[in-house]
């Protein structure tokens, strides 16, 4: 299993706890399901946060860094590596 293979997992298994029954392709669109709303979107950032020891800058806050699993782990990814390209 991937680095990213890894982090997809981790943000499936989030969502299966908020999107019921719903099985969720890696680029399927979370916000077009219609199961999500804003006090959601906090606990998935919250979620990313805590899980993978990102912090979620406000110019992170865009919609295509949480739109799909695929665009969470990228971005989940390029965050982990700026924090360990710091001496």
């Amino acid at each position: 299993m991937t680095l990213m293979d890894d982090v997809k997992a981790k943000i499936i298994d989030f969502l299966r706890g908020y999107l019921a029954d719903h099985a969720i392709d890696d680029d399927e669109n979370i916000f077009a399901t219609g199961y999500v709303n804003s006090l959601f979107v906090m606990q998935l950032v919250l979620m990313v946060e805590k899980e993978f020891s990102v912090v979620v800058e406000d110019e992170d806050l865009d919609i295509h860094n949480f739109r799909t699993v695929n665009a969470m782990a990228a971005f989940v990814l390029r965050k982990q590596a700026v924090l360990a390209e710091r001496p």
